[in-house]
């Protein structure tokens, strides 16, 4: 009895560029606010549901379809971040909950930042950029959650809001880079050597 067997070649695009951007513009643009540009408004409420949550959420099932657990996991924990972070807003100003106190969202930021940790880890096997993306997030969520702990002063927030600027601007430059260096089929934008 013969049996054949056929293989599907995946065809389908890279979603890493998509998530990156989302978390990244998104992330810009929320420590702008941290940096004291400008107020908490709408604009980075819908960027935090439309581009930081749903872009991720979509390209973290992509990921799923192309069985990278990494990067599902990643872009669909942070896709509901945003999803989740914009949520503790709204219910409190529909007066349908409580507003969180600074411990509970020191908390709540320190627990994503202990999970960012440990996902930093996984980046030591992958390029230098998410390394950077990893690393950088995961003090981000450190000193947001010590700034609402110890109710630190505005020079501290501010100074955190640029350490988010800089996380952000990375991994807009690592999603950037993918698509460039795939379009032009060579190394436009560096993303440091894999480790092994």
């Amino acid at each position: 009895m013969n049996e054949s067997v056929t293989q599907i070649k995946d065809t389908t695009g890279n979603p890493a560029p998509l998530g990156l951007l989302g978390f990244g513009m998104t992330t810009v643009l929320l420590n702008l606010h941290n940096a004291g540009f400008y107020e908490l408004n709408s604009m980075i409420l819908a960027m935090g549901i439309c581009y930081g949550g749903a872009a991720q959420i979509i390209a973290g099932t992509m990921e799923w379809r192309k069985g990278n657990t990494f990067a599902t996991t990643a872009f669909l924990s942070y896709g509901l971040f945003w999803f989740s972070l914009v949520t503790l807003i709204i219910l409190a100003k529909l007066g349908w909950a409580s507003p969180s106190n600074d411990t509970a969202m020191a908390a709540y930021l320190a627990m994503w930042g202990l999970f960012t940790a440990v996902m930093f880890i996984g980046t030591l096997r992958l390029h230098v950029a998410g390394q950077i993306v990893f690393g950088s997030l995961t003090i981000l969520f450190f000193l947001l959650a010590i700034g609402d702990y110890t109710n630190a002063s505005v020079g501290f927030k501010h100074f955190t809001g640029y350490e988010g600027i800089f996380c952000g601007f990375s991994a807009i430059y690592a999603g950037l880079a993918q698509v460039l260096n795939e379009i032009f089929g060579k190394t436009v934008l560096p993303l440091g050597s894999v480790m092994k």
